[in-house]
């Protein structure tokens, strides 16, 4: 069948595809002639989503992993799945069900809302799936698992025993003391009323204000308040009956258990151990707090006294465990203040005895709440306004000037204006609250984009710090391999540091944790309900209404999708797994996490190499954002360029460590990559190339021919060594310089007089044209695999598809001829040599140019003589003259073993060309000069991203090499007069 003139994509992809499945050619095993295995599990993307610029990337370096290494006879299996995404899922049914005006979550009940879950993920579940077939993954589509397969309520064709794995290992570490119930501070989505992981926390720059106010000393007490610079001079000194604390959330100082300073800070030395008075609330029951010290306020930090709140934030909750604080929580789910729980005025009796010390602290202090009456069910934000305004109104709010900087500009005060009688105010009454506009990290949901609250709840939490160690061991010892370094750094910081990991969720769609109540509180923990009862024969019992965390679930993905805790034929052949794959963001939340969960479980590494890539950014270096509208889109890329282009363009960037510049005109250059690739072999097909392949690797005797072989065997050694290292860009840069460069140019060009019908060397040259063009795609299919299937389908008859097609093991020591190497390498270079100088020059295209030679030794003469013809077409020159010595005005061109030169004299208009190199270097010596001054201004160095620093001075060498070359060219010219 002869070869299209264009290779269509958009026709050609989904029938390929459906051929490589229809064959099963991505099933595990497929083309397996080795007894070792390569597997790798891929990182599970949510159920509901679809494709993105990460997914791509992550499953393109997936896929040619296991393409390569399926080709090469390793018996492989990619296992494919999606995670059930509690909140994420839970969330769209409930929108969807908002949309179409059925009921909500609470009016359908648990078990109905399940249902319409179920319903979604049959509906859209399959999309994530039919978007990663068209990027080409080859996974291993029959065993696609899922992580709530063999649910309760699970529909017909969800069955698996997923959620079996799931609740025998719950069950197995609660029974093992590794679970455990307790309260403990969480991140709170006040929205979805559920705790969330700091995964699916976004912290956000935002327009903030701190609020300063004073804390009076109990009874009335005084203390001298001093300030002092470096040098131990006073700069400021006066008497105080308080202590000054700043706050971005007054709401919570109703809470507050204590006033933290620094132990070297000398200013509050001597009220140390003495209380101080929350400045709110009713006057009287106003709560006496005590001050104490810590290391965590930052004496150099504002007032450098801290209030603690140890229920309403994370830092705050360190210091209130580690003084035997109590921890007041405020708000309930919803983001409210409470209104449970004592009267607020037994409440304030309660915490005020416990500040005393006549009353134990409690380790649960939940239903002492301290939230005034006057402030009980109020929204958060609504509370702060009354707490604000109520503390001011009482003046204990600290003042400042009207032009004080730190109040912001919006906040700034017109100038004092005399009262209504003329007379003028006193200093004290030009005076405003001192409210800081500052510029503050606000933390929000991911997807309910509401501020997250840190709240003190009742959570289900695994004991980390008794499995962590294997974890950490194992990297240590090189049992497991992370790459690149940096981030091994990221991971043991993670797990040296480890807090207890809440895997409770207080949602509906998950895995519901295994665990009921009866009257009393006691806990039974079992598999089933069934179970749970006959360990508490006659007693009623409730199931905890809770699910877990979905990071639990996929932290067991390497051994429940291969069946465990059935011990399978697939288990004892895929594990541990090979290789993952997965973004740095997610080291600690799925990496480490199924690390020790495996270790845990089974005793056993999940996977020998961790890969760890970095994010895709946009052609400029910024984050991708709907916000800034530089989103790419895979699927709008794969139509308007083919997967192939998409897929090349993001391994050539893959460079270990460092973020992917994207840009639609990259891989539109790939797109061409593709088309010089198909024009390739339309030639050989044209020159009859394809009507005898040959049966076994050819045995050339001409020069060109010994030379691409040679240059063949080279590439199959390069693209090896880097796959194996994971040089993913080093291996498509060199395919792209040995296709387009070697192949598609210089062998087509220069097999062109070999391939007449009348050169003795056309038979071998046609065998080993064919031979050379089959490797390209072979070689190129792991990275590119729908054009090169083509190709290999169309061109000729196959007995198997290039899907599976035994990868090469030819090497240099078998096929290079080093005789011929040289020569074609010598004739080559001199050829881009001489085509360089001319354009340089800007010598006319068509021209053609006298040559001079000074000296050439034996092999370099040879080799023009073999191929002078050949060097005389392609560089145009018309003539090669011997001289003793070069004229003024020639550009030399230097070749081993000789020494060519061009002169330009009545070549080109000297003048003009000296006046437009001129020009070029005038302009870029003013962008070079502003460039220097960017980078040598320390503000900037200091200020501006990494990555700006980084282009900034990549531009800088990149122009200042372009005037070197100007200024060499101009030099040559001033030779001529």
């Amino acid at each position: 069948m002869a070869l299209e003139k264009t290779f269509n994509a958009a026709e050609a992809e989904s029938r390929i595809y459906a051929d490589w499945e229809t064959k099963g050619a991505f099933k595990a095993g497929a083309n397996a002639q080795r007894d070792e295995h390569f597997s790798v599990m891929i990182p599970p993307p949510n159920v509901t989503g679809s494709l993105h610029m990460g997914h791509a990337f992550n499953n393109t370096l997936q896929d040619i992993l296991v393409r390569w290494h399926r080709m090469q006879g390793f018996d492989t299996l990619w296992q494919p799945g999606q995670d059930h995404a509690g909140i994420a899922t839970q969330m769209v049914v409930e929108r969807e069900l908002a949309a179409t005006g059925q009921p909500g979550r609470r009016e359908l009940g648990r078990e109905a809302f399940t249902a319409k879950v179920w319903e979604q993920k049959q509906k859209s579940g399959g999309t994530i799936i039919d978007q990663l077939r068209r990027l080409g993954a080859s996974c291993d589509w029959s065993r696609n698992a899922f992580t709530m397969s063999g649910a309760p309520g699970a529909p017909e064709g969800e069955e698996g025993n997923f959620h079996d794995a799931v609740i025998k290992v719950f069950v197995d570490m609660y029974n093992k003391g590794l679970i455990y119930r307790g309260k403990r501070l969480v991140n709170w989505d006040p929205h979805f009323e559920t705790a969330i992981s700091d995964l699916e926390v976004e912290s956000t720059e935002v327009d903030g204000h701190m609020w300063h106010f004073k804390y009076p000393l109990a009874g009335g007490a005084t203390y001298t308040y001093v300030e002092k610079d470096e040098d131990g001079n006073v700069l400021f000194e006066e008497e105080r009956d308080y202590i000054s604390i700043a706050t971005t959330r007054p709401e919570t100082m109703l809470g507050d258990g204590a006033v933290a300073v620094h132990p070297s800070d000398e200013r509050y030395a001597s009220i140390v151990g003495k209380l101080c008075e929350i400045p709110v609330g009713p006057k009287e029951q106003r709560r006496l707090i005590p001050i104490i010290t810590d290391e965590y306020p930052d004496k150099n930090f504002g007032s450098g006294a801290v209030k603690i709140t140890g229920a309403h934030d994370f830092n705050d909750y360190g210091v209130a465990k580690r003084n035997g604080i109590p921890l007041y929580a405020l708000m309930d789910t919803q983001g409210q203040m409470r209104a449970d729980g004592l009267p607020y005025d037994e409440a304030a009796a309660r915490a005020q005895a416990i500040a005393d010390g006549s009353e134990a602290a409690p380790e649960d202090a939940t239903e002492i709440n301290l939230v005034p009456d006057a402030y009980r069910g109020l929204d958060r934000l609504k509370a702060r306004k009354r707490v604000v305004e109520d503390v001011t109104a009482e003046g204990l709010a600290v003042m400042t000037e009207a032009t004080d900087p730190r109040l912001g500009r919006a906040a700034l005060k017109a100038p004092v204006e005399p009262g209504e009688g003329g007379e003028m105010r006193t200093e004290e009454e030009n005076l405003v609250p001192l409210i800081e506009a500052k510029k503050i990290m606000q933390p929000f949901g991911d997807r309910s984009k509401v501020v997250i609250e840190p709240m003190l709840t009742d959570q289900w939490f695994v004991a980390t710090d008794k499995i962590v160690q294997p974890a950490i061991d194992a990297v240590r010892s090189g049992e497991v391999t992370i790459l690149p370094e940096q981030d091994r750094k990221v991971y043991f910081h993670w797990l040296e540091n480890i807090e207890p990991w809440c895997i409770s969720r207080q949602l509906w769609w998950g895995h519901q944790i295994p665990v009921w109540f009866d009257d009393e509180g006691n806990e039974y923990c079992a598999p089933t309900e069934a179970e749970a009862q006959a360990m508490a024969p006659g007693k009623t019992l409730r199931r905890d209404p809770d699910v877990l965390d979905t990071w639990f679930s996929s932290g067991l993905w390497p051994i429940g999708t291969l069946g465990w805790p059935e011990q399978t034929a697939e288990l004892e052949k895929y594990f541990p797994t090979s290789v993952l794959v997965t973004g740095f963001d997610i080291i600690f939340f799925w990496v480490a996490r199924m690390m020790m969960m495996q270790y845990a479980v089974v005793d056993q590494k999940p996977f020998d190499t961790v890969y760890v890539h970095a994010l895709v950014r946009d052609e400029k270096g910024k984050k991708m954002s709907k916000s800034l509208g530089n989103v790419l889109d895979p699927l709008e890329l794969i139509d308007d360029y083919g997967a192939d282009a998409v897929r090349f363009t993001l391994t050539s960037m893959a460079a270990m460590g460092r973020d992917l510049k994207l840009s639609t005109q990259r891989i539109a250059g790939y797109r061409n990559f593709g088309t010089k690739l198909w024009n390739a072999h339309r030639f050989a097909e044209m020159n009859n190339v394809f009507d005898s392949m040959p049966a076994a690797m050819p045995q050339p005797q001409a020069t060109l021919n010994k030379w691409i072989v040679g240059e063949t065997a080279r590439i199959r050694e390069e693209v090896d060594a880097a796959l194996g290292n994971f040089r993913f860009n080093d291996a498509a840069n060199a395919l792209y310089a040995f296709v387009w460069g070697k192949v598609c140019d210089w062998y087509v060009e220069l097999s062109k007089p070999l391939l007449q019908d009348d050169a003795p060397e056309a038979a071998e040259t046609r065998a080993t044209m064919a031979w050379v063009l089959e490797q390209c795609l072979v070689l190129l299919h792991p990275i590119m695999p729908f054009i090169t299937e083509e190709l290999w389908q169309t061109t000729t008859k196959r007995e198997q598809l290039l899907a599976l097609t035994d990868w090469p093991t030819y090497t240099t020591a078998d096929l290079l001829d080093s005789e011929a190497d040289r020569e074609l390498n010598w004739v080559i270079g001199l050829i881009e040599s001489i085509r360089s100088a001319r354009q340089q020059m800007h010598v006319p295209a068509g021209l053609k140019v006298p040559m001079l030679v000074t000296e050439m030794d034996a092999a370099a003469q040879g080799a023009w003589d073999r191929n002078e013809v050949m060097i005389k077409r392609l560089a145009r020159v018309e003539s090669l003259e011997k001289t003793d010595s070069f004229p003024k005005g020639t550009v030399s061109i230097a070749a081993p073993g000789a020494s060519f030169g061009l002169p330009l004299a009545g070549l080109i208009d000297i003048d003009a060309e000296k006046a437009r190199l001129q020009k070029s270097l005038d302009k870029l010596g003013k962008e070079i000069g502003g460039l220097k001054g960017r980078l040598n201004n320390p503000k900037f160095a200091a200020s501006a991203p990494e990555e700006v620093v980084a282009e900034a001075q990549a531009n800088l060498d990149a122009r200042q090499e372009e005037a070197d070359q100007l200024q060499a060219a101009l030099d040559r010219l001033a030779e001529l007069g």
